[in-house]
Parts: structure tokens; sequence; C-alpha cells
């Protein structure tokens, strides 16, 4: 279970993506980047962030530690910014929290090489989760220390947001041409090899007992929050065995043509020329 803490001080907003986290400082000592359940996104943001962060450190990937924190609202009534104090009013009680990295960098592809066997499990990983967010609009990683870390996982799991589609989900193909590690030549089949072995039903049942059944409850199509649970389970369980053969990579799958800047366009296609 994840650890649960207070958050007994409010520090400043996260003004980066749609969900407006916040750092905030808790009863342990520890520092944290907070997201909302009364965010716009919703709870299902938050299970997905708890269930691929846990499978992704589980994975041996960098990502930082999850914590439950508990929030109450009158801690933010310093803050000028209305719709911050909207936010805390409306997420009173349980929320999530990320262990803060204290002076990481945004992760920059021309500043910051990243070995083939690396990114192929970041691919592969993003693969079996369905992430969406971890293109070069929006590379979602940082780095700490000289080191690549993994954040923001609200993005993935689509399927989650209409289980009925959950038949089709374990087989869906995963596009990772715009991907923002796709210029690194991203070994995905050793990365399959290492990794898929590992994804169990044993390790994943662990992973999903950790999201709060309060942000399972009340989920049309399941009796409870053990239902809900065991869907992910069975649908990552079965995506983990294949979804490596089923990457694209080095090319569009569509006829559109990229929308990469010009600057990640040729430095990628001089890389090919190499």
């Amino acid at each position: 279970m994840l650890t649960e803490v207070t958050a007994i001080r409010y520090v400043t907003p996260l003004r980066e993506g749609g969900s407006l986290p916040g750092i905030v400082e808790a009863d342990d000592l520890g520092t944290y980047v907070m997201k909302f359940t009364g965010a716009g996104q919703g709870r299902k943001t938050l299970v997905a962030e708890v269930v691929c962060g846990r499978l992704g450190r589980r994975l041996g990937l960098r990502v930082p530690d999850l914590v439950r924190i508990q929030l109450d609202p009158v801690i933010g009534l310093s803050e000028p910014d209305q719709e911050v104090q909207e936010l805390l009013k409306a997420s009173g009680g349980l929320n999530l929290g990320m262990d803060y990295l204290p002076g990481s960098l945004g992760f920059d592809p021309l500043a910051f090489e990243v070995g083939a066997e690396e990114a192929g499990r970041v691919v592969w990983f993003d693969a079996l989760i369905g992430n969406v967010d971890r293109s070069w609009r929006n590379p979602n990683m940082l780095v700490w220390h000289g080191q690549l870390w993994l954040i923001d996982h609200g993005a993935t799991m689509i399927w989650h947001h209409g289980w009925r589609g959950l038949d089709k989900a374990a087989g869906k193909p995963y596009d990772a041409s715009e991907h923002v590690l796709a210029p690194f030549a991203p070994d995905v089949a050793a990365a399959a090899e290492a990794l898929a072995p590992l994804i169990t039903e044993e390790l994943l049942t662990e992973v999903v007992a950790d999201v709060p059944d309060e942000w399972l409850t009340d989920e049309p199509g399941f009796d409870g929050p053990d239902a809900v649970r065991r869907a992910y389970v069975e649908v990552l369980l079965e995506r983990a065995a294949t979804v490596g053969a089923r990457v694209t990579l080095g090319e569009r799958a569509g006829e559109e043509p990229s929308k990469a800047p010009e600057w990640l366009r040729v430095w990628v296609d001089g890389k090919a020329s190499k």
C-alpha cells in the first residue's frame, strides 16, 4: 500500500499541463508534486498515475515514488489565484503525490543522449500502457542527477475511459513514430524480451492493489473496486505478451507528414544518415 502523508503547506502551483498540479510540503518533511482529485481530468487520471507509476518502478524504470496525500483545503486560503483556491476546495480528502525532484530539468533530446537499450525499455513500457503523451511535443521526462526519470502517466490506458472496448485494448498497436525517444534507435525487441516475462498476474495484482478503493467505486459495469482492479490486470497481462511486436518505429503509420519541428526532423535525419 502507498504511504499516506498529510499536506501541511501549499507551496506553489505548477502551470504545466491541464491538471494544475501543485508543490506541497507534507508532515513527513517531504516535498511532493500533488495531483488533485478535483482536477478536470477526474480520478481516472490518478488511477493511471498509480498503476503506471508503480508498474514502472517494479520494472526497474526511474519513476518518482508515489504517496497518498490527505488535503485540508484550508492550507490554500492564502493562495491569491482563484483557480487554485477552487481546485483545493474541490479536492479535500485523499489525493496523490509524487516525490519532488529538486533541480531536475525537462528532457531535451538535443542535450541528453539516451542509449538504445534504455530508450527501448521506455518505448516498450509506453506501448504496454498505451501512453499517448511522451511525444516530442510533451516529453514528460526529467533529467535528474544525470539520469532519465519518467513522469506524468495520467494520459495512459485510454481504454479505462470506456471499458466497453476492453476486448480490443489488449491487441491495439502502438505508434511510436513521434515518441520523443524514437531518434535514439530504441531496441524494443530486447526490451520486450527482458520485460515481458516480468509482467505476471501476481505482479499486476500487487500493483493495482495500491489504487485506493474510493477511486474505483461506482464504475459502470463493475461489481465493486476489486472487479475493476481485475480488469486492469487482465488487459495489461494480455497486452504485455505481444505488444512489442506491434510498435511502429522509424516512419509514420499514416500519410500525414510529421508535425515535429524543423530542428527535430533535421536532427533525426542527420542521425539516420550516419
